[in-house]
């Protein structure tokens, strides 16, 4: 909901023309981050494709803020570079827009950040909102003011009271000037007291307790003790409102450190007076009241709303048992993850780790502190799957600090050390991946674990791969391979993703040693399998494989098929890297079938993700004379300078639209 704002949106939109850092200042609750919104998502200050949006609220440790600001701008970075130089590096003399959301708790690590970002990226221009300023020399100061008392503000306020489904009394409406006169015309205030309304009248809502506040109307101070006052008077009048289950929830709802949905909070916060079904129904009320926001089908906590319920939280005694409880809930989501990875599962937990990242994170700082074996086996069954999403930093982080600080021995320790090399080897980091690869075999065979065996069987033969030796990886998987057969009738036996993930290595191996009838077979095979369980990840490198034989053997229609199922698989799960390689698979395959342009086109496409992703070799060496056979073959369909053409409109084209027309659909070109 946006009321008003015409003039503040002009302003943000000169402003940006001449300035490069701007900061949109004021209270919490007057409403900096919608109004930046809103100019955003009207082209104001700049195209949707052209601008980045890092919510930074979501965030505590500032170690990690440049990861996050990686993370908005969609780079899922596959190299040891410091995730700043990825963003420096990504944007370099772009025209782009990067609007840090949410600065106030971080404020020394923003500057930082910013000032690098302007020095390295000159076509950068940046807003910032915060309720405290950044203090550079480069920086314009936006002040929002309260919305008019008369006109917008009562406007948001009876608009929220209509959408709510309360229709005030006729002889109520006299006051509402007064109320938003009372509430200073701050959004959020006006907001939760429509809310309110559902359970009193405008007039009770004056004769409450307020804070003693001042009236001087030349008061412009954003960030003065006045407002603030008021927004705490609105909360206070929300909080009394609530039933003793709603402020139970809502104090256990500040847990969170960002988007939720109903049943994580029936699973985390009830207990005690609160049953689940009793979360689900105050749940619902504190929607209506607005104290719980939501957003594109994901509920969250405002930040001042999540801090005056952390306050309560405290004020209970409960903050320390919430702490454990939500790191035990996310380690439970995280072993659920792991055990049902190879079925239809799959797709929705990669959804599911990508939109928790920064509740991972939390869990994680607090279980370093309080229970570093926990910590250790979360940080190893989430290492993958921020690896395969473009956190390998993130993951990195998490599983040296871990490793460090548990001295632990075991299956967990194997896992973690597994993980940890899988991020060496995709970073190009080939010694130091090797190395840990040799360390999970010889622990693997002193243990007799097969499914370790199996783990550290794909680590080294992935290394082996990455260098160009297929042969030894091939050795190192059939062994493994033939041990997890050997004891599949063992209580419990290999675990099946293990021993699928080295069945699909396999067909890399035999690919690159020239085997391509015993790798299309087993592909085929493998495939079936996937698809029968739902399964995607696997399945995609299954019709990776299948397109690289049929490029082999000149057969286009096919690798096309092949292609263009791989790309489906992988958007999925939103895999990056994998959705690069495909675009790389499906070039050569337009290519081999005489489509110069279309050839092009997916190249460019391509490259936008190659920049994103920054993987030193795209994939294992021997595919890169395919990618540029196919290159060289196109240049000649279309000719060098048409082709370069192409390839610049796709690169520079909606990402989206270009993915759309790599499943099949039309070109946003023609």
């Amino acid at each position: 909901m946006f009321v008003g704002r015409e003039r503040e949106l002009e302003g943000l939109q000169s402003a940006l023309k001449v300035h490069r850092l701007v900061t949109v200042t004021g209270v919490g609750g007057v409403g900096k981050s919608r109004l930046v919104r809103q100019a955003v998502d009207l082209g104001l200050v700049a195209a949707p494709a052209d601008s980045c949006w890092a919510d930074l609220w979501q965030l505590r440790d500032e170690g990690l803020l440049a990861a996050l600001v990686a993370d908005a701008c969609d780079l899922s970075d596959h190299t040891p570079r410091m995730p700043v130089d990825v963003i420096c590096n990504w944007i370099g003399d772009r025209e782009l827009l990067l609007v840090l959301d949410s600065c106030e708790h971080l404020l020394s690590a923003c500057r930082s950040l910013v000032e690098v970002l302007l020095d390295k990226c000159p076509r950068l221009r940046i807003v910032a909102t915060s309720r405290e300023l950044l203090h550079l020399d480069e920086e314009f100061v936006a002040v929002v003011q309260p919305l008019p008392r008369a006109t917008d503000a009562a406007e948001l306020f009876l608009r929220r009271v209509t959408e709510s489904g309360h229709v005030p009394e006729p002889g109520d409406l006299n006051q509402v000037t007064e109320l938003c006169a009372y509430l200073d015309g701050l959004p959020l205030a006006l907001e939760l007291a429509a809310g309110a309304l559902r359970h009193c009248t405008i007039e009770d809502l004056l004769r409450r307790p307020r804070h003693e506040l001042s009236r001087d109307e030349d008061e412009i101070r954003p960030l003065g003790p006045r407002r603030h006052d008021v927004l705490r008077t609105a909360l206070g009048w929300s909080h009394e409102l609530c039933t003793p289950s709603e402020r139970l929830l809502w104090a256990r709802l500040s847990i969170f450190h960002g988007y939720f949905d109903e049943d994580a909070a029936a699973t985390l916060c009830s207990g005690g007076p609160l049953s689940s079904l009793g979360v689900r129904h105050a749940l619902a009320s504190l929607l209506d009241k607005s104290v719980v926001t939501l957003r594109l089908g994901r509920l969250l906590l405002l930040d001042t709303v999540r801090e005056y319920g952390r306050l309560w939280l405290a004020e209970l005694g409960e903050l320390n048992a919430m702490a454990n409880r939500h790191a035990g809930y996310f380690l439970a989501q995280a072993r659920r993850a792991d055990a049902t990875w190879t079925s239809a599962e799959q797709t929705g937990w990669y959804r599911t780790i990508k939109e928790v990242h920064s509740d991972l994170c939390a869990a994680l700082d607090h279980l370093v502190a309080h229970d570093v074996d926990a910590a250790l086996e979360l940080a190893a069954l989430t290492g993958f799957y921020w690896t395969c999403c473009g956190h390998a930093h993130t993951a990195q982080l998490y599983l040296s600090r871990t490793l460090k600080a548990c001295d632990s021995q075991g299956s967990v320790r194997q896992r973690a050390v597994w993980a940890l090399g899988l991020t060496h080897l995709l970073q190009g980091n080939h010694a130091t991946g090797m190395h840990l690869a040799r360390q999970c075999l010889e622990n693997a065979r002193a243990t007799e674990d097969a499914t370790a065996l199996l783990r550290a069987a794909y680590l080294q033969a992935m290394g082996d791969l990455l260098q160009g030796n297929p042969q030894p990886s091939l050795n190192v998987l059939e062994h493994a391979l033939w041990n997890a057969s050997a004891h599949s009738a063992d209580a419990g036996g290999p675990a099946p993703q293990a021993v699928m993930m080295c069945r699909m290595l396999r067909l890399f191996a035999l690919t690159g040693l020239g085997e391509l009838e015993e790798s299309l077979k087993s592909a085929k095979v493998l495939r079936s399998e996937c698809v029968a369980m739902g399964e995607y990840w696997i399945r995609s490198y299954a019709d990776y494989q299948m397109c690289v034989i049929a490029l082999r053997a000149r057969d286009s229609e096919p690798a096309l098929e092949y292609a263009r199922s791989m790309l489906h698989a992988k958007q999925q799960i939103g895999d990056t890297f994998g959705i690069a390689l495909g675009l790389d698979m499906l070039a050569a395959a337009f290519s081999a079938s005489g489509d110069g342009r279309s050839a092009a086109l997916a190249s460019g496409a391509g490259q936008r993700l190659w920049d994103a992703v920054g993987h030193p070799q795209r994939g294992a060496p021997d595919v890169a004379p395919l990618r540029e056979a196919g290159e060289d073959i196109a240049r000649r369909l279309v000719g060098t300078v048409t082709y370069e053409s192409y390839r610049s409109e796709a690169a520079h084209a909606d990402p989206g639209e270009m993915l759309a027309w790599a499943a099949g659909g039309q070109s946003p070109f023609l």
